[in-house]
């Protein structure tokens, strides 16, 4: 296996859990997820940059 393919399954994992620790309702968690997880790498950075911070917000 390549590193950058182990980084981005961590990361992946890491942007999951914290979306379902998020104080948000099931099913923003479940588009949240989906929508990291299909996007590969740009949904990290996306997520990591910029969405992290506003999950609340969006889905109150």
């Amino acid at each position: 296996m390549s590193i950058i393919y182990i980084i981005g399954v961590v990361l992946s994992i890491i942007a999951v859990l914290d979306i379902i620790k998020k104080p948000i309702s099931l099913v923003g968690k479940i588009i949240t997820a989906a929508i990291v997880l299909l996007t590969s790498w740009i949904g990290l950075i996306v997520y990591f940059l910029y969405a992290k911070n506003h999950l609340t917000e969006w889905f109150k």
